[in-house]
């Protein structure tokens, strides 16, 4: 089987979307990227995730046609399949319908630097245009709102994050989410202080070497 390990991976963590309170039902979707094949596994159109197998997980190519998978893939494929196209620096994306995010980009607003935690994005988390899910140009339009910056909101629709790793993509759709959270609570009873850029792009390097950094990390969960 391609890419096994990879898609093994992504069934844990498509649980932990659940489990984590970042979506539900089948909500959401996650991809990696493989490098070294030039392909990506990316999870089935709605499969209860707690059902789904490794098996299940449908492999790619960067045209997104179907190497290997008995299921159909994600109806967000396109929305992964760009950013394995043209951002070298993200070898995992997932997406959620996270519920602060989703409220901020139902009122097609960002998530500002309202907590040091939003530099695990970058500066700010913008929200993209709204677009139909599973569209080219909802997939042109989420780009766009994530250049430079590794998280973006949908508008109407929910969160997508991006990184080196899954496990890195998703501890940056967790801390969003809770950066959203409190943000969206925040609002409820003042007026959020905003950290500025300088503070942000300190946060943003010191971000880039958090936690622990293993020798020959292949970008891999």
């Amino acid at each position: 089987m391609l890419l096994e390990n990879i898609r093994e991976d992504i069934v844990e963590y498509s649980r932990r979307l659940i489990t984590s309170g970042l979506t539900v039902g089948t909500g959401g979707n996650i991809s990696v990227f493989d490098p070294d094949t030039g392909l990506f596994a990316i999870t089935p159109s709605g499969v209860d995730y707690f059902q789904m197998e490794a098996r299940d997980i449908v492999v790619c190519d960067l045209q997104g046609k179907i190497v290997e998978g008995v299921r159909k893939p994600s109806s967000e494929t396109e929305l992964h399949r760009i950013f394995y196209e043209r951002r070298p620096d993200i070898h995992a994306v997932v997406h959620a319908h996270s519920t602060y995010c989703t409220v901020l980009a139902t009122n097609r607003m960002e998530l500002p630097a309202s907590s040091y935690l939003v530099a695990f994005a970058g500066k700010n988390v913008r929200c993209g245009e709204y677009a139909s899910f599973g569209t080219k140009e909802l997939a042109e339009k989420t780009f766009a709102a994530m250049e430079d910056r590794n998280a973006a909101l949908m508008a109407n629709h929910g969160l997508i994050t991006g990184a080196d790793s899954l496990l890195r993509a998703f501890d940056i759709a967790q801390q969003i989410e809770f950066c959203a959270k409190v943000y969206v609570k925040a609002l409820s009873i003042g007026k959020p202080f905003i950290l500025d850029d300088r503070e942000m792009e300190r946060m943003s390097e010191r971000f880039s070497s958090y936690g622990q950094q293993p020798a020959g990390d292949s970008g891999k969960a």
